[in-house]
This record gives structure tokens, sequence and C-alpha cells, in this order.
């Protein structure tokens, strides 16, 4: 066996090449690399065939590039071997991790599969270890395992789009091949997180390549890898300090394909996640980058029938950026007013779900900014006949600091929503609706009965004067029309033309 590790291993001597020529030879023979540098197969009558020919089924899991071999020689334990080998031991372990096999097929190399997962694991407890610090030779071989089991292309996203409300109930897509790609990512996710990593040499190798590549993966419909993925984000964001602003510009494009391209996409919730994390972590005062970030990567997320995917990780980044600095609440209300859905009722319920947090985190100076339109939005919404969207316009008011906003604002407000609490009493068909409207009516004739009093006759009088207009523009049409059946006709006169009914349709709707 220490034959077997010992020829494995780089030589210093002058040998070195006659070693890299038996290598080669051995890598031929075993068919891991063609000479071309490409991965190749064998079929089972010894003939190698080149991958790039092989026909590439699709799967729920992802399309790798074909690279199976029929054997893999087991590789020593870091115990066993002494201090001065393990980094050598370490760069052989993740050239042995780099071949990819085909896990369609559950029967298919599982012994070899078995050999790569024990180097995987093996590789993790060293990693996790820390016993000393990596080589540039070392990341360079781990950047380089990482990309080729991890970076791959996905199947089309052939599922709908068309729900608006919560994650649908739609069956969860596994990858067949999680059992390796979990000990990757647990690899990748310790090997970030060591101290042995030392960030000025791995800048070189988790570049903006790795990272762009990292970032496509959150399109997987694996929900194991996507909780992966944000971790090691979150990680490399903390990390890698140069690449920060690369990070953010990255995934604003990624919002940016999703709101006005693809509207497809199944990290957004995971992306969010990570970045409610960064925003709260933003020095003072804001930069102008990061304020931009919120009015045209953010507040456009709103857009998409798909915001229910996402809708709470989405608040927190807006109610995040407020904590930050209070002065962008007039910009987020004013944002979701822009994106304000006026015919999807199930959108409307989270937009006034999500406004009722930001108004928690609103003050009163930056609400005069917006008081007039955003009541006004509110009182059509509890005008709506949807009883779900008039029910939640309704509960806002049960929400304390929602209240004292009204009230500190209450010349503007009262105009505005009193009106609605009438037509809703005069008019609306649920009961429950009806209720807390007359709730909501009593905390405002509380607030300021004078006011309340005044408002009240306002709209009174304005409903007469409604009706009356009503009533006579019908009687301007009645004469007209009456008008109209006795003028004579000419050639060149428009004439109101009353259809005749059947003697037989008349009686049936007499």
């Amino acid at each position: 066996m220490w034959k077997q590790f010992l020829s494995k291993l780089p030589r210093k001597s002058s040998k070195s090449d006659a070693s890299s020529g038996s290598a080669h030879s051995h890598l031929s023979n075993n068919g891991m690399a063609s000479a071309n540098g490409n991965p190749i197969q064998r079929t089972s009558s010894g003939n190698v065939v080149s991958s790039r020919s092989a026909t590439v089924k699709r799967t729920a899991s992802a399309i790798f590039p074909s690279s199976v071999v029929t054997s893999i020689e087991p590789l020593l334990l870091f115990k066993d071997v002494p201090n001065s080998e393990k980094h050598n031991l370490f760069i052989s372990k993740m050239k042995l991790c780099c071949v990819v096999f085909d896990f369609s097929d559950p029967n298919k190399n599982c012994a070899e599969k078995d050999m790569k997962r024990q180097a995987l694991l093996d590789l993790v407890d060293y990693v996790d270890a820390g016993t000393s610090k990596f080589t540039e030779p070392m990341i360079s071989a781990s950047c380089k395992m990482f990309a080729i089991n991890l970076f791959r292309t996905f199947p089309p996203n052939t599922r709908s789009s068309t729900g608006g409300g919560e994650a649908e109930e739609e069956e969860l897509m596994f990858d067949p091949a999680w059992s390796h790609l979990q000990l990757v990512y647990d690899l990748l996710l310790k090997f970030i997180e060591s101290s042995s990593l030392d960030s000025k040499i791995g800048k070189k190798y988790v570049d903006h390549s790795f990272i762009a590549r990292l970032l496509e993966l959150f399109d997987s419909e694996d929900p194991r890898e996507k909780d992966c993925l944000k971790t090691i984000l979150h990680r490399i964001y903390g990390k890698f300090m140069v690449h920060r602003p690369f990070i953010r510009k990255a995934v604003s494009n990624i919002f940016y394909r999703f709101v006005f391209e693809t509207d497809r996409h199944n990290g957004i919730a995971e992306l969010l996640e990570v970045f409610g994390s960064v925003i709260s972590g933003f020095a003072l005062p804001l930069k102008e980058e990061h304020k931009i970030f919120l009015w045209r990567a953010l507040i456009p997320l709103h857009k998409p029938k798909t915001l229910g995917v996402y809708l709470q990780q989405l608040t927190y980044c807006m109610t995040q950026f407020i904590e930050k600095e209070p002065m962008l609440a007039s910009s987020v209300i004013k944002g979701l007013l822009r994106y304000w859905p006026v015919t999807n009722s199930q959108k409307e319920v989270m937009f006034l779900s999500e406004l009722e947090e930001v108004l928690e985190s609103t003050s009163p100076a930056e609400l005069q900014k917006c008081v007039i339109p955003l009541f006004r939005r509110i009182g059509f919404c509890i005008n709506s006949s949807h009883f779900q969207v008039a029910e939640r316009a309704l509960l806002m008011w049960n929400n304390d600091h929602v209240t004292s906003l009204a009230s500190q604002n209450q010349q503007a407000i009262m105009p505005l929503i009193l009106p609605a609490l009438e037509r809703n009493i005069r008019s609306h068909w649920n009961q429950a609706v009806l209720n807390l409207t007359e709730n909501v009516k009593k905390m405002l004739s509380e607030m300021n009965e004078e006011l309340f009093t005044a408002c009240k006759k306002k709209f009174e009088d304005e409903e007469e004067k409604r009706v009356a207009m009503e009533e006579k523009r019908r009687m301007i049409w009645e004469c007209l029309e009456t008008t109209a059946a006795f003028q004579p006709v000419t050639s060149n006169t428009a004439v109101l033309v009353i259809p005749a009914i059947t003697p037989p349709i008349a009686a049936v709707l007499s």
C-alpha cells in the first residue's frame, strides 16, 4: 500500500519527467482522460469513446460532462501518513475526487462511488481539523475539484409560474447525485471558513468567474442545494472583502434578469435571505451604491406574479434598509404604490401585509411625504369587493403604530378614509368587513370627533350632489331619447335605434 501511495506523490528528483510520463500512461489506461485532456469513457468491449459524442439525457439531476472510470485505487487516510506528506496526499485526494459519476443508474460504478465518498469524508475531516495552512497548490487543486463537481448546466425549467401566492404545492425535485454533492458542499463550506485558508491567496482562485458560476447554481430546484449555497455565499462575502462589490452587482443582474426578462428563477428567496444579513451589516451613512440597489433591484421585485415565494425575505430587506436610514421609508412606500397590483387580489393582500411592516418602521415626518397617495390607496382597498383585501386593509388599523401615525396626520387621512368606511357600511356584502368597518369608524370618531363630524357631513353633501347629478344625467338622456324618437329621419341624422322585441321574447320577459 505504501508503494502505491508513494508512486502517486509528486517527486522532486530529476526523475520527475519520467514519473509524469508514467502517470499519464496510468490515467490513459484507467480511462480518466484522453490525450487531448477531454474526459473519455470505455465501453464494455474496451473501445475508447469521447464523452463529447455521448448522448446526454435530461434528468432531474443536472447535466454533467460524462467522465466515468472503471476503477479508482483507494488512497491512504490522513491519519496514516506523516505530516510532511499530508499536503501531497491532500492534492492527490482532490485529483481523485475530480472524477464525476453518473447517478442516474444507482447500480453503476458502485465501488468507485464509494471510494470517492470515503475520500471526500477524509478531506472534510482534514479541513475541519485545520492543522496547517493551505498552500497555493492545495488551494488551486481544491477550487478545481469544486468547479468540476458543482458547476453544471441545469435542465430547462418547465414548471409553470402562474401562482402569485405562497410556494405552490409542487413536487420537489431532488438531485440523485446529492450523496456526493452534499459532501462537496460541506467541504467547500469548511474550506472557506477555515483559518488555514489565506484570503490573499484564496481570492486568486475564488475569483469572479468562480463566484459567478456559484451564483448560477441558485437556480437549482433542489432545496437542499440552495440551503448549502446561501451559507457558502454568505461566508465568501464575509471572507473576501475585495469581491463584495462584484457579488452585489452579480446578484443585482440576477434580479434584473428575473424581473424584466425571464420571470423564472428558483433561488430568489435564498439570495434575498443572504442579502438580508448583508444589508444589516452596511456601514452608515449608506453609500449611494446601496441605495441604488434598493431602488433598482429590490423594489422592482414586487412586480413578478410569484412574489409570494420570496415575500418574507424581501420584506425583511426593505425594513432593514429603513432601519439603517429612516429617510428611505417614503421611497419604499412610493415604490410599493408604483407596483401596486390592481387585478390580483392575492398580491394586494401581500402588499398590505408588507406595507404594515414598513409603516411600523416609518417616522411621522417621512409619512407626510407620501400620506395622500398612500391612504388614498388604502381607502380603495377598504372598498374592495374582494373581502380578503378589504378585511386586510381594515385590520391594519389594529396596529398601534399605524393608528399613531394616522392620529398625527388626521387632517390629511380622515377625509380619505371616512368616505371609504361610509361606502362600505352602505353597500359591502361581507358581514366580517362590515363589522371591522364599524370598529374603525368608531376609532376615528374617538380620535377627533369634531373633524370626524365635519368629514362625515362633507361626504353626505357630496353624496347628495352625486345622486342629484346622476338623476340629472338620467333625465337628460331620457329627454334626448324621447326627442329622437319623434324626430323625422333624414339621410344625415344620427338615430337612436331601439331593438325590436319579438312577441315570444316579450312574453318571456314579461
